[in-house]
């Protein structure tokens, strides 16, 4: 079985599995994954994404990105420097605002491959509907803690899996370019291992502060 990629322990089991692929959880972190030789190759998850309608004046996507827009607009003064990171094709977030008069640097490993995005620090970094998609999670918020500024917030988007989720049947798993999956139990593990001062699980909402 492979490791899991978040705590890198061999305790693991095999959660899910049918004729498209298959799903370990960690005991440890309880993290579920994909097997990683399942994973599509880069060119592949390129191009499911730019199959993907982020449309920056979609009304509907607006109002589901919206609670990460809000929750930065309580938290922080526009003067407040943010990184946008896993921007995509569409950056509705920044869009948004920086219609009120926010500055965000856009990070993306396919689309804002802008390495000097990565050598600076942040007051607020806005990651929406991107952990799923990471391959090596450890790394990620290894740079996302990184990155941010004392005193400053990480704000995710994603949908956590609970026991009440019938895994089978659950749309999230489908999308091939979703390869990890979290609980709030995993998120806890996350604040605790990588060092956020806490965490804050609002829904598909989650606000780490650094």
């Amino acid at each position: 079985m492979a490791s899991c990629p978040l705590c890198h322990t061999n305790n693991n089991h095999i959660f899910y599995s049918d004729e498209n692929f298959e799903v370990f959880q960690c005991n440890y972190c309880s993290l579920l994954y994909k097997n990683p030789d399942q994973f599509l190759t880069g060119k592949e998850e390129k191009n499911r994404y730019l199959n993907h309608n982020n449309d920056v004046d979609d009304k509907g996507y607006q109002r589901f990105v919206s609670p990460i827009v809000k929750a930065v607009d309580q938290d922080f003064p526009v003067t407040a420097e943010g990184l946008d990171f896993g921007a995509g094709t569409g950056p509705v977030i920044t869009e948004m605002l920086s219609e009120k008069g926010y500055s965000l640097t856009l990070y993306d490993t396919f689309f804002h491959s802008n390495e000097k995005a990565l050598r600076q620090s942040y007051d607020f970094i806005v990651c929406c509907e991107v952990m799923e998609h990471f391959h090596n999670p450890d790394e990620e918020f290894t740079l996302l803690k990184k990155l941010l500024k004392p005193e400053g917030k990480l704000y995710c988007m994603t949908e956590l899996f609970s026991s009440e989720i019938n895994f089978k049947e659950w749309y999230y798993k489908n999308d091939e370019t979703h390869v990890v999956f979290y609980s709030e139990k995993t998120i806890k593990w996350i604040q605790q291992t990588f060092n956020f001062s806490e965490v804050k699980m609002e829904g598909r909402l989650i606000i780490f502060s650094a």
